[in-house]
């Protein structure tokens, strides 16, 4: 999938907003909750590749690095909770999008903590 109908899908997701929040760096893109404003995308260049940082449930992160070579351990993230994905590996378009919908659920929900 190329950058920018990957970008596309993002947007596609009900509530999602797409920014470039670092000043000066036109290569990156945060993919976000409107309403809430967590990222549930990050992507970005590295060494002259395209890669998307992905939340994903713990269970499952070790099973997708293990199945497919362009997934490793989140570049600059949690690598317990998060992936990074090379665009154009050999992750299937379709895995990518599910991929992406399941990072949009997991951060869709709010972090507020109870106070006492």
């Amino acid at each position: 999938m190329e950058k920018q109908a990957y970008l596309d899908f993002c947007r596609s997701l009900s509530g999602a907003l797409l920014d470039q929040p670092f000043e000066g760096d036109f290569h990156t893109w945060v993919a976000r909750h409107g309403e809430n404003g967590k990222w549930f995308a990050l992507v970005m260049e590295l060494k002259g590749q395209t890669i998307v940082n992905l939340k994903c449930d713990p269970m499952e992160t070790g099973l997708l690095r293990s199945a497919y070579q362009s997934v490793i351990p989140a570049y600059h993230m949690n690598k317990t909770h998060w992936n990074t994905v090379f665009l154009g590996g050999d992750v299937p378009e379709e895995e990518l999008k599910r991929m992406t919908a399941e990072s949009f659920l997991l951060t869709a929900k709010s972090s507020r903590r109870k106070r006492q």
